[in-house]
C-alpha cells in the first residue's frame, strides 16, 4: 500500500468509482430472481472495490495496519428485481462529511433489460475502520483516516438483566438453534408481536478472527423471516405449492450497534410492527447477546416484505395479503 496520503485518500473520499458484477448463483432460489440478501452482496462488492481502487483494499488494511474493513450500515431499497446471470453496473459515491467519524458511500445499482437503462437497487452504506488487538500491526494508517478508525465497533445498548440465565449455559445450539422455551426469548417478546431465536454464532459468519460481520447479519435477517413465516403457518414452501406465493423485499436496512463475538449465543427477535394497506408489511429485527448478565443489543434493523404470485418461468406480479395471510402476520391462527 503506498504511504502518499494524498493520493489514496482523495479517491476513497472524493472519487465515484463503477464496477460491472453478477450476482452470485447461490442467491437464485425461486425461478431464476435473486434475494435480498445478494442484492446487498453486490452492494458490499461494490464498496470493497471502490477501497481496492483507491489503493486501500481490506486485505492491505488489516495486514499492514491492523485495520479491519467492517460495513456497520446498510441501508438499501430495491426498484427492479434482479435476475441470474443479469450484468449489474455499480456506482460507488463518496458521501462521508467533515464531521461523520464512519466512511459513507452511496451506491448505485443499474442494469440493462429490454433495451432499457434501469435503476434496481439504491443503498447507503456506512464503514468503520476497527482497530484489531488480535496481532500486533505493523504501521500506523495514513492520518487521514484516524477519524474512521475505532477501537471497538457501537457502544450497545444494555438492557435490563434478563430472567435466571445460567452463568455456565454454553450448550452448543445444534442446527438452527431454538425457538423454543428460553428465559431470554420469553422476556425480549413478551407482549409483542414477535418471533425469538437463539443460535451460537459460528465462525463463517464472522470475520478478522473474531466478529460476526453484516454479510452474517444478512444471513441471519434472511433466516429468522423463514424461522417466523413456518412458525406463524405461511412458509416460504407452503405458500409456493398453495398459491405459488413468494416473498419480495423492496427495502431493508441492518445496523451495528455493538461487537457480536465468534460462538457468543445470538438472540434474535423478529417483530412485526406494520401492515400496509394489505401490500407490504415491515418488520424489525433485533440482535442480542448476553454479557455479565445483561443483554447487549448489537444490531437493528428492519425489512419490509410483500407477496408476488410467480405467473411464468420469467414473470410475477404483486398481489395484496389475503385473510390467511393477514391473521397470521398478526399473531392469530392462520386460516387454511
Amino acid at each position: 500500500m503506498t504511504t502518499d496520503t494524498e493520493p489514496v485518500l482523495e479517491p476513497l473520499l472524493a472519487k465515484s468509482t463503477q464496477v460491472a458484477l453478477r450476482p452470485r448463483y447461490e442467491g437464485s432460489n425461486i425461478c431464476t430472481w435473486i434475494g435480498f440478501k445478494h442484492v446487498n452482496y453486490l452492494v458490499e462488492e461494490a464498496v470493497l472495490e471502490h477501497f481496492r481502487s483507491a489503493g486501500m483494499p481490506a486485505r492491505a488494511l488489516f495486514e499492514d495496519y491492523g485495520l479491519g474493513l467492517d460495513l456497520v450500515g446498510l441501508d438499501t431499497r430495491i426498484l427492479h428485481a434482479l435476475h441470474m446471470d443479469d450484468l449489474v453496473e455499480t456506482r460507488v459515491e463518496p458521501a462521508a462529511k467533515d464531521t461523520d467519524d464512519v466512511l459513507r458511500f452511496r451506491v448505485t445499482l443499474t442494469l440493462e433489460r429490454g433495451g432499457q437503462r434501469l435503476k434496481a437497487a439504491t443503498s447507503k452504506v456506512a464503514v468503520s475502520l476497527r482497530r484489531s488487538d488480535f496481532l500486533p500491526a505493523e504501521g500506523e494508517p495514513p492520518a487521514e483516516l484516524a477519524r474512521f478508525v475505532v477501537s471497538r465497533l457501537g457502544t450497545g445498548q444494555a438492557q435490563s438483566p434478563p430472567a435466571a440465565v445460567p452463568a455456565d449455559d454454553r450448550a452448543l445450539s445444534l442446527g438452527r438453534g431454538t425457538t423454543g422455551a428460553d428465559p431470554v426469548l420469553e422476556q425480549l417478546t413478551a407482549g409483542e408481536n414477535a418471533f425469538g431465536w437463539k443460535w451460537r454464532i459460528p465462525y463463517p459468519y464472522c470475520h478478522f478472527s473474531e466478529r460476526i460481520q453484516m454479510s452474517g447479519y444478512l444471513r441471519q435477517m434472511e433466516e429468522v423471516v423463514d424461522l417466523f413465516l413456518a412458525d406463524r403457518g405461511i412458509s416460504i414452501k407452503q405458500l409456493l405449492e398453495d398459491r405459488k406465493w413468494i416473498p419480495v423485499v423492496p427495502h431493508s436496512s441492518i445496523h451495528v450497534l455493538d461487537e457480536a463475538l465468534m460462538e457468543e449465543d445470538l438472540y434474535t427477535v423478529y417483530t412485526v410492527e406494520d401492515v400496509f394497506k394489505d401490500f407490504t408489511y415491515t418488520s424489525r429485527l433485533d440482535c442480542y447477546v448476553v454479557r455479565e448478565g445483561r443483554l447487549v443489543r448489537t444490531a437493528t434493523g428492519t425489512i419490509t416484505h410483500g407477496y408476488a404470485e410467480i405467473e411464468s418461468r420469467h414473470d410475477w406480479s404483486l398481489v395484496t395479503f389475503d385473510d390467511r395471510v393477514l391473521r397470521a402476520l398478526g399473531g392469530e391462527p392462520a386460516a387454511g
